[in-house]
């Protein structure tokens, strides 16, 4: 599943997690039988640029997903890495972008290749939702009417294989990462071969049915690894979400379900009541359905 706060805690200046991050949070996920969690990250608080707040960014923000990823692999689950939040030139990372930015993402991604290269238990995860853009643009970057210059899903890899990191890169979709279908025709070159496609999807648009499933998506599953790096309802309940966890595992597909934290699932596709465990309406559908394929 996905565990939400890493983005945003940092650059709001209140904490590195939102909820604990010590052993026992992690043995209560992997009590569910999850085997990889995905961890979304702030590039200003990475790299402690720009004014971030110094006692959350930097080597304590990277020490700290470095611990923590330490305590996933040591209760048997990999972790996903995932540039969530980015900013170009001066400004924080205060929230998403249409894609990454040519000024500070290639050095998020050869700072963290460097720090994790040599751990197969580590996915990178190049760009969180990327949207409004054209499928050259998400390929290979530059000027793409965004206001800022962008750097591609190219631009990434190579940074990161440029570390001699072999680590899964995932190159996740067009339109807020549901739309896959420039996947193929714009995929980038991986000289280690080790490309898989992410995809985004949640119950309130886009794909959202079987037929566009077999339509869309599944051509793409078909040549590369597909990661569904997000999913979920918003309405308190798992419908959408067992249909989705069903298809892709009659495909051999991998998924994580969106999020791990505390929030209404109302509102909001909360998994969890507490950080025990206690799942919500929402998160009764995919711990039971974790338990009974693992």
């Amino acid at each position: 599943m996905d565990r939400s706060g890493t983005e945003y805690a940092c650059i709001q200046g209140w904490g590195l997690f939102d909820g604990p991050s010590d052993d026992a949070s992690v043995a209560a996920i992997a009590s569910w039988k999850a085997n990889v969690v995905r961890v979304p990250l702030n590039e200003t608080c990475w790299l402690g640029i720009n004014g971030a707040p110094s006692q959350y960014s930097g080597q304590v923000y990277r020490q700290a997903i470095v611990d923590y990823v330490g305590r996933l692999n040591a209760h048997g689950m990999a972790a996903v890495l995932d540039l969530h939040w980015s900013a170009p030139g001066t400004e924080k990372a205060t929230g998403q972008r249409q894609m990454a930015d040519a000024d500070h993402a290639p050095d998020f991604w050869r700072s963290v290749a460097m720090t994790f290269k040599g751990n197969s238990s580590v996915l990178f995860d190049l760009y969180n939702e990327p949207h409004d853009i054209s499928w050259p643009c998400w390929r290979d970057g530059g000027d793409c009417g965004t206001g800022y210059q962008v750097a591609g899903m190219q631009d990434l890899i190579d940074a990161v294989r440029g570390t001699g990191a072999t680590n899964i890169v995932l190159a996740t979709g067009n339109g807020w990462g549901g739309d896959l279908t420039g996947w193929l025709a714009n995929k980038p070159s991986d000289p280690t071969g080790n490309l898989a496609a992410g995809w985004h999807m949640y119950d309130f648009g886009g794909c959202t049915t079987l037929s566009c499933f077999d339509t869309q998506i599944a051509p793409v599953s078909a040549v590369v690894p597909l990661v569904a790096g997000e999913f979920g309802d918003t309405d308190c309940n798992h419908n959408f979400s067992d249909q989705t966890m069903n298809w892709l595992d009659s495909h051999g597909d991998s998924y994580l379900g969106w999020a791990w934290d505390t929030f209404d699932c109302g509102s909001f596709p909360a998994l969890i009541k507490d950080y025990s465990g206690t799942p919500t309406a929402y998160g009764e559908g995919l711990r039971a359905h974790l338990t009974s394929v693992r």
